[in-house]
């Protein structure tokens, strides 16, 4: 059944695996990176924590490439997630497909958008301790600034040589937590790595802290990805992702690890607020986290902004004609708007990433994946092979309801002890 639409916005075919590598890499090593101390090592410890990255890392790796290997299927490329599983399935899941990602990629967004605001803030509290701005007149700013800067790129392709300042942004940050905790680490008493909390709480932690994990290493717009790579396309999408895995997982778990060994039980959801060491130094960290956050922010947003913009706005011409520049502010602006409204409303970043985890990384990255292979290439497979894509599409639905209550149940606890519009 084939509901693709217009198949010649944004541009495919035109990028390199090594491109498609770092765009992938920038997801993976965004500021996030900086809360995966906070949010997957302390309620995880050492052991589990530890374990749980790399195995995540594998079994995101093994999805990933499943889906990589179904992106022709039927004679045609599937440019969208969407299409896939309408090629597939038929209308309904193509319907329900639609509406997990993008409720997958607002969350992420307005995690961004979270981050974004926390990065200004801890720049702020570095020169004023007055509390006169608090975290939600951040989060505005951030998403003002990711609003202008959605403006001027009309499509992924067109980010380019912003991917290299991503890189190097990320680096900023990273290489900076990773010697200030150091620094702190080497200087400090014994830490506790005990994990903090009841017996309840701890399961519940524990379960969206696995949340995180997944979240950590998955887009959940893969063939959108992949409908920029060159021919041949699954080979270099497989090229990119072998990247992402390898060499693009280093600096997150640098600092994933350091800043953990550093404080302990302690670590926060933002590691950058942890750290000590020269105002100049933090500054320049946290100034290079919100701007690679508001390059990430658009990589994570181009799917629903290619649906509208193919949908409803796009003409012919220019991308920076007057309709189409018009366009744009009004639509991306008025997404970003909600998306920061939310942020500002309910600014936890750790409840975020597991709900994002629960709800959409776990059906589409990994229960969907194996089902799609399965149905795709159930004539080529053998009973053994058949049986193991069952095995994981019934452990992964078992654990996406399990951390679903999770996150919601942290979201709603939270919520109780802070409040609505809080400054954490």
């Amino acid at each position: 059944m084939e509901l693709s639409e217009v198949d010649d916005y944004p541009p495919i075919k035109i990028d390199s695996w090594f491109q498609v590598g770092f765009v992938l890499t920038t997801g993976i090593n965004s500021a996030y990176a900086l809360g995966y101390s906070g949010a997957v090592m302390v309620p995880l410890g050492w052991v589990g924590g530890s374990t749980g990255l790399v195995l995540a890392a594998a079994i995101s790796l093994y999805a990933n490439a499943l889906l990589a290997k179904l992106h022709e299927i039927g004679g045609r490329r599937h440019i969208r997630y969407r299409d896939l599983a309408g090629h597939i399935y038929g209308r309904k899941v193509y319907s329900l497909t639609w509406a997990l990602q993008y409720i997958n990629l607002f969350m992420i967004n307005t995690g961004y958008i979270i981050l974004a605001g926390q990065a200004l803030k801890a720049v702020y509290v570095l020169f004023r301790d007055d509390h006169a701005m608090k975290l939600p007149h951040f989060i505005v700013m951030a998403g003002f600034v990711c609003a202008i800067f959605a403006f001027g790129i009309p499509h992924l392709s067109a980010l380019r040589v912003w991917l290299g300042f991503s890189t190097f942004f990320s680096l900023i940050y990273i290489i900076t937590a990773f010697v200030l905790s150091l620094r702190d680490g080497m200087s400090a008493p014994p830490r506790d790595y005990s994990i903090p909390g009841s017996k309840v709480s701890k399961i519940f932690s524990s379960i969206g802290a696995a949340a995180n994990l997944v979240f950590a290493y998955n887009t959940g717009m893969l063939p959108e990805i992949q409908a920029t790579v060159k021919q041949p396309v699954v080979e270099n999408m497989l090229k990119a992702l072998y990247f992402q895995f390898t060499v693009g997982v280093l600096p997150m778990y640098a600092v994933t690890f350091m800043g953990y060994w550093a404080y302990g039980s302690t670590t926060s959801s933002y590691l950058l607020n942890n750290v000590t060491g020269p105002i100049w130094v933090k500054t320049m960290a946290n100034i290079a986290a919100f701007l690679q956050t508001v390059i990430a922010l658009h990589i994570f947003a181009s799917p629903m902004y290619e649906y509208l913009d193919t949908k409803y706005g796009r003409s012919k011409g220019s991308a920076f004609s007057f309709h189409n520049l018009s366009f744009r502010v009004l639509v991306r602006g008025g997404y970003l708007t909600i998306n920061t409204l939310v942020a500002a409303l309910l600014p936890f970043l750790g409840d975020f990433m597991s709900l994002t985890g629960a709800f959409s990384t776990f059906p589409l990255t990994f229960i969907l994946a194996n089902h799609m292979y399965l149905m795709a290439k159930k004539n080529k497979l053998t009973m053994s092979q058949k049986l193991w894509h069952w095995l994981n599409v019934c452990v992964f639905s078992c654990m996406s309801a399990a951390a679903a209550v999770a996150a919601l149940r942290l979201i709603v606890s939270d919520s109780k002890t802070y409040h609505l519009f809080a400054d954490l």
